[in-house]
Parts: structure tokens; C-alpha cells; sequence
């Protein structure tokens, strides 16, 4: 498997175009916090540990960035989705919870740009599925089986997986390979699984969240691209 890895450095520069978000704001200083996040993740986590295992480490990782780091965390990473994401008319995203990278200025910038936000809804009828429902200023929300706020169904604002240019997934910790490990619930495993290849799925992860290896299961589904505030993995 090849992995290709683009910096700041470089996405920096094309971000500068992108409307509604500052590319010479300092990032510095986040950037070192997030890489000793990551250094910590590695020495805290033994090779052999359990997917709960890591899965407990990692989400105490994340929760305990500082709210600069996410502030910049999220800026960073909005700057190099709108980069990765340029021509998709109809993005899924997800609202930011347990400490994950927060989407809020992607999506403002989004909206600026008239493309169409939905964000995933727990199935009422599939257990363990996902529905994909239009999100915008004026939507309605509720709390949903997990405390996390979901646009209330609404058919006429419904959009069928396979008819979105892209989902942008959130994770608990990914490696080397494109590896993906979620809560355990098996929803985006099952969402993934039946895309056509014309949709674009991205990953969206802190940098202490990357770990060399993870203990994988048939059904997990690996993502061919990842990206972190200081980098976008390429996996193929």
C-alpha cells in the first residue's frame, strides 16, 4: 500500500483562495501541541492492545486538547477540506463530540458556497444505520440515543447515501493503512460498504488519534483518505 502525505506547508498556499477562513492565521503553536498529543498516544498504547483499549486512550487523548488547539485544530482541518472537496454539491458531515475535530467553520465556508450540508441520522426503522438528513440555519434538532444533536426526519430532506458527492467520517483512531476505528456501533462500516466509487469518503482526525497499527475485523471498512490539522494521508 502506498501512502501519500501532504503538510500544511503545501495546502497552506491553496487555502489562501478559499472564502471565509484566515490561511495566515499562526499555526505553530498547535501544530507542536498536536504532535506531543501524538507521541503520547504511541508510548500510552501497547501493540497488542484491545480495540476498547485503544479506544479509551484515544478518546482521553482528544478530550484533553485544549480549546485553542481545537479552535485551530478546526480551522486547519476546514482548510484543507475545502481544498480536497472542491466541485461536491452534496457533502454529509458530522457535529463534533467527545473532543472530535469540530466542522463548524467548514460548514459555515460551505454554506457561503451554497453547497448542500446533511448530517447523519440514527435509522428509526434499520437499527445500526445511518440516514443522511439537509442541514442548514434553520433546521430543527434533537438529541439523539447517544446525546448527540441530529436535524429531526424530515423525508422531504433526506438524501440517499449513494447520491452524496462525499462523507466526511469521524473517527476514534486510524493507522498507517487507512484503518478506521470507530465507537463500536458499526455504522459507518455499514454506510461505506455500499458506496459507489464515485463518492468521496474522508476521514477527520487529531493528530494524536494516528497510531502505526490497529487490530482490524472483516467488516471494518479502511478510508482511502484521512486528514488531521497538519496533514492529508493518501492511501492506495
Amino acid at each position: 500500500m502506498t501512502v501519500s502525505v501532504t503538510s500544511n506547508a503545501t495546502i497552506a498556499q491553496r487555502a489562501k483562495a478559499q472564502e471565509g477562513l484566515n490561511a495566515d492565521a499562526p499555526i505553530s503553536s498547535s501544530t507542536e501541541a498536536l504532535g506531543n498529543m501524538s507521541a503520547e498516544a504511541l508510548a500510552s498504547i501497547s501493540a497488542n492492545a484491545s480495540r476498547s483499549t485503544i479506544r479509551k486512550h484515544v478518546r482521553a487523548l482528544r478530550r484533553a486538547l485544549s480549546g485553542d488547539v481545537q479552535a485551530s485544530a478546526a480551522l486547519q482541518a476546514a482548510q484543507h477540506l475545502l481544498t480536497e472537496l472542491d466541485g461536491a454539491r452534496a457533502i454529509a458531515l458530522y457535529l463534533e463530540n467527545d473532543g472530535e475535530i469540530s466542522t463548524r467553520p467548514l460548514i459555515e465556508a460551505l454554506w457561503q458556497q451554497g453547497v448542500d450540508v446533511y448530517l447523519p441520522v440514527l435509522h428509526p426503522f434499520a437499527e445500526g444505520h445511518l440516514l443522511f438528513i439537509r442541514y442548514d440555519k434553520h433546521s430543527k434538532m434533537r438529541d439523539n440515543l447517544y446525546g448527540i444533536p441530529e436535524p429531526v426526519m424530515a423525508c422531504h430532506r433526506l438524501c440517499p447515501a449513494y447520491r452524496l458527492d462525499a462523507i466526511i467520517t469521524p473517527l476514534v483512531a486510524f493507522d498507517d493503512s487507512g484503518n478506521r476505528l470507530g465507537m463500536g456501533g458499526g455504522f459507518y462500516d455499514r454506510t461505506l460498504s455500499h458506496l459507489p466509487d464515485s463518492t468521496r469518503v474522508i476521514g477527520l482526525a487529531h493528530d494524536c488519534q494516528r497510531l502505526p497499527a490497529l487490530p482490524v475485523e472483516a467488516w471494518d471498512v479502511p478510508l482511502p483518505k484521512i486528514i488531521t490539522p497538519s496533514k492529508v494521508f493518501n492511501f492506495s
